[in-house]
């Protein structure tokens, strides 16, 4: 049933005449059929919030609410797609539209005309529990797309179409219920953002995901399915870490969601991701990607939807068995829009403005990550790394402590390393990782038994070093003892030949683990050469008269297959470092 406009107040539209309105529904809203959300119910009143610019929209124009939640469609055609932040490819609008996009423009997320490859993985009679595969289609050269029962039915197949090419609304199966009521199955479903995708159970999350960035994946790293906040003022790095991350880390599927940033940072990604090659595969970055771009000029309400749009579309990629990695950039402009939104509905503010119930909305967001056995009995992993955007970098704003309270890792980006051109910016001294200690096992199996070791005792020199550099502040550093040198020496070729990196040098940008246990270890290796020496009553001006140290700065643009080379020309010169003896 119609409903009629009677109130307008920016995004927000109130409704009157709906018949029977539920929270959540989706209702378009005047002659342009503009998308809104129904936010609020006040008596025979609906209050909406609307995805779209309201400009020229007038009282008395029609709503019409089509019953169902605000909703993805899920299916092959999602990878290598750009999407706002409701869904709606904008690649499709641009060549429908052009440059300017009118209100209400209608555009289908997924292609209804292409067809896609099916093969069948089950016969027709089977018995199938939800969420079992039944068949796939090769979505890219990187991505089968697995075909899944809904999660909510099960029962026996019917009926199963043959191998061959079809489009997302045909049927490829017939599924029979325990009431004899049969069910077609499509490649494409629908699936409601703001309810999360079931799963059998969640694991211990004791697999790394590795990201090739030196300073996470030895000292703060992030397990697969887990969470990580990575809070810091503008210009620190926030954007290029979640680039970074997208571009190297392990997961089978990226999904980007560009929330509320400036139009030119999204537009650097659009331009640059379909040029990038996968480092494992060398196939096209943008076949194992998805992304979602809602930047600061579009609508705001649109923005508050684009984080659950994003965190169902890797829910759908898990439940296939995927390891997906979600970057939101950034979560404080979502929290923004919820102020804006609760503002214009009137709601009691919290602190700074924000609404009471932020703390809830971030944590439901993040417990959407996690390692989890999916229904099919298979292993998928939703990993969430959340970017937040502190006023003036004051982590002690609402967004910020509500982040770090639900998530386990914290990557403290500092804009005084930023401006030294320190990449990664990571504050080594403020970040920490929860999931340390769970993740040791892994790296002692696959990696070194003493991979624990070397990274506590590398975190211990550079804690050190803070506490000398102290010291230097007041005493000079030739005042210092020997020891406390040896030090600072050690702790500088940490920081700046282990943790930085270069991200537009073709070697540098990446490291495996097994190549960032190498570095570590020599540098450990190094520090206790010389550590001895100063025991044995060596000056200290003797030990570097041996030129180790610029070696060691040449490892991280050392390709993996020459770096065991340039490995021993080092080891000959530690063994130099053991022989030194006290000149009498």
């Amino acid at each position: 049933m119609e409903g009629k406009i009677i109130g307008i107040s920016g995004s927000v539209v109130t409704v009157s005449g709906l018949e029977d309105p539920k929270m959540n529904n989706i209702v378009f809203i005047g002659t342009n059929e503009l998308v809104g959300e129904i936010v609020k119910i006040e008596g025979e009143n609906a209050i909406i919030q609307v995805y779209e610019d309201t400009s020229g929209l007038r009282i008395g124009e029609k709503a019409v609410d089509s019953n169902e939640p605000l909703s993805v469609e899920l299916g092959p055609g999602l990878i290598g797609s750009i999407f706002d932040g409701i869904q709606r490819p904008l690649d499709k609008i641009l060549a429908k539209e052009g440059t300017f996009i009118s209100s209400g423009v209608k555009v289908n997320s997924l292609d209804r005309e292409k067809k896609w490859h099916f093969k069948p993985k089950v016969e027709e009679g089977k018995l199938v529990e939800p969420g079992e595969e039944i068949g796939e289609v090769k979505e890219t050269s990187l991505i089968k797309h697995k075909v899944l029962v809904p999660a909510n039915k099960k029962g026996i197949i019917k009926k199963i179409a043959e191998e061959g090419d079809y489009t997302i609304e045909e049927n490829i199966a017939l599924l029979e219920d325990d009431n004899k009521k049969t069910e077609e199955i499509k490649l494409m479903t629908r699936w409601p953002v703001r309810t999360a995708r079931p799963v059998k159970e969640k694991l211990s999350p004791n697999i790394p995901l590795l990201t090739g960035q030196r300073v996470i994946d030895t000292m703060f790293p992030v397990a697969m399915g887990g969470t990580a906040a990575v809070p810091g003022p503008f210009g620190s790095g926030k954007t290029v870490i979640q680039h970074q991350l997208a571009k190297w880390s392990d997961a089978d599927v990226i999904v980007y969601v560009g929330c509320g940033e400036r139009g030119n940072e999204m537009t650097e990604i659009l331009a640059t991701f379909p040029e990038l090659k996968d480092p494992k595969s060398g196939k096209p970055l943008m076949d194992r990607t998805i992304l979602i771009a809602n930047t600061s000029n579009m609508p705001v309400a649109a923005r508050e939807a684009s984080i659950y749009t994003g965190i169902t579309l890797a829910e759908y990629y898990r439940d296939m068995g995927y390891s997906v990695a979600v970057m939101a950039d950034s979560t404080s402009r979502w929290a923004e829009a919820l102020r804006e939104l609760s503002g214009r509905l009137e709601e009691m503010p919290g602190e700074e403005g924000y609404p009471a119930y932020l703390g809830r909305r971030v944590g439901e967001f993040y417990e959407r990550a996690g390692r989890a056995r999916i229904l099919s009995g298979k292993i998928g992993a939703a990993t969430i790394i959340g970017a937040v955007s502190p006023p003036g970098g004051d982590i002690s704003e609402p967004v910020s402590q509500n982040t770090l309270r639900v998530t386990r890792v914290f990557w403290a980006l500092d804009a005084s390393l930023a401006n030294a051109r320190h990449f990664p910016s990571i504050n080594w001294l403020n970040s920490y990782s929860l999931y340390t200690d769970g993740l040791d096992q892994w790296y002692r199996k696959n990696i070194a038994e003493d991979w624990p070791e070397l990274r506590d005792k590398s975190l211990a020199t550079l804690q050190k070093e803070a506490e000398i550099n102290e010291i230097v502040q007041l005493v000079g550093y030739d005042a210092l003892p020997e020891a406390d040198k040896l030090i600072l020496d050690v702790a500088k070729m940490l920081r700046e030949d282990y943790l930085q990196q270069n991200a537009f040098d073709e070697i540098d940008t990446y490291a495996s683990v097994n190549k960032q246990y190498k570095m570590l270890k020599i540098i450990a290796q190094v520090f206790d050469a010389e550590k001895a020496a100063l025991d044995r009553n060596v000056p200290i001006e003797r030990i570097q008269s041996i030129q180790v140290k610029p070696k060691i700065a040449r490892l991280r643009y050392t390709s993996e297959e020459e770096i065991d080379a340039k490995l021993k020309e080092i080891e000959k010169d530690i063994e130099e470092i053991k022989k030194i003896s006290v000149e009498k």
